[in-house]
């Protein structure tokens, strides 16, 4: 299957791309979104936020073909 996978404020060091560039990924039936943050040996508590497709999910979420994925790290400000 393959997915959009991008990441922001940060995380760009761990796939080596720009902010919010687009990647696709060709991935195994049956990946969840903790399985691509390991792919890219992004350490799990650098991640606060997945959307799939705009949405709010948990790492556990099993991925499907065609979706969008962004990764955000906890951000501060304010």
């Amino acid at each position: 299957m393959l997915i959009e996978l991008r990441v922001y404020t940060g995380l760009e060091k761990y796939t080596k791309t720009r902010y919010g560039e687009l990647i696709n990924l060709q991935l195994a039936e049956g990946t969840t979104v903790r399985d691509v943050i390991k792919q890219y040996n992004i350490p799990e508590e650098e991640v606060f936020s997945a959307l799939i497709n705009g949405l709010h999910k948990p790492f556990d979420t099993i991925l499907q073909d065609g979706d969008r994925v962004a990764l955000f790290p906890p951000v501060g400000g304010g």
